[in-house]
C-alpha cells in the first residue's frame, strides 16, 4: 500500500494514547486509518472521539469484522469510510483516495444490501440534513464545485468536504453525483426546505 502511495507521510500508533498525541501533533493529516481493536479501545468510542476531538480528518474504519451492523454503526457514528481486513490491497487503495476527495467508500457487499432498501426514505434522509448542509447540497446539483461553494459561503473548503462527506453519510450515498441522483426526483429547492 505504502510503495502507491509515494508521496505520503505515514504516522502509526499501536495505543489510544499514541494515536491521541499523533493527532494533537499532527491535526492536519489528510486521513485516519482507525483499527477498532486497536489497544485501549472500547467499541466505537475512539471513533466519536476523534470526530468530535478533530472533526476535520476524516476517519477510515479497518476492520476484522465486516457484518452489516458493524458497519453501519461505523458510519452512523461518523467514519466517512470502511475497510474490512479481508479488503485486497488495490481496493484498500482505492478507498484512501475516494475518501481524500471528499467521498465515501463501503464494501460492495454492504453497498448491495444497502440498495435494496434504498429504494424508499430518500425524503426522509433529505430532511435530516441541517439547513447548511441541505444548502452545499442544492449547489452540488447546481454543479458548483466545492472550492467556488467555499467561497460562496464564505468557509474553507475543508469545511465543505466535512458537509459533503455528512451529507452522502445521511443520504446514504457515495459522492455528490449519487446525491444530485437520489434526490433528483424530490424536485427540491432551496426556498421550499422547511428545516425541523
Amino acid at each position: 500500500l505504502k510503495a502507491k502511495l509515494t508521496y505520503t507521510k505515514w504516522l502509526e500508533a499501536q495505543t489510544i494514547e499514541e494515536l491521541e498525541q499523533q493527532l494533537t501533533n499532527h491535526n492536519d493529516s489528510d486521513l485516519l486509518l482507525l483499527d477498532l481493536n486497536i489497544p485501549g479501545a472500547h467499541g466505537f468510542n475512539t471513533l466519536i472521539h476523534v470526530r468530535n476531538h478533530f472533526p476535520q480528518i476524516p476517519v477510515v474504519i479497518v476492520s476484522a469484522h465486516e457484518d452489516h451492523d458493524t458497519i453501519s454503526k461505523a458510519m452512523s457514528y461518523g467514519a466517512a469510510g470502511f475497510v474490512p481486513k479481508s479488503t485486497p490491497v488495490d481496493d484498500i487503495y482505492s478507498a484512501i483516495v475516494a475518501v481524500l476527495s471528499g467521498n465515501i467508500w463501503l464494501p460492495a457487499s454492504f453497498e448491495q444490501k444497502q440498495r435494496d432498501n434504498n429504494d424508499k426514505g430518500i425524503a426522509d434522509r433529505v430532511a435530516s440534513l441541517t439547513q447548511q448542509q441541505y444548502r452545499i447540497l442544492m449547489m452540488f446539483a447546481q454543479g458548483m464545485l466545492n472550492k467556488q461553494i467555499a467561497y460562496d459561503l464564505n468557509v474553507s473548503e475543508a469545511t465543505i468536504k466535512a458537509h459533503a462527506t455528512a451529507i452522502f453519510r445521511k443520504l446514504d450515498v457515495r459522492n455528490r453525483t449519487q446525491a444530485v441522483i437520489a434526490i433528483a426526483q424530490l424536485n427540491l429547492t432551496e426556498a421550499g426546505f422547511k428545516q425541523g
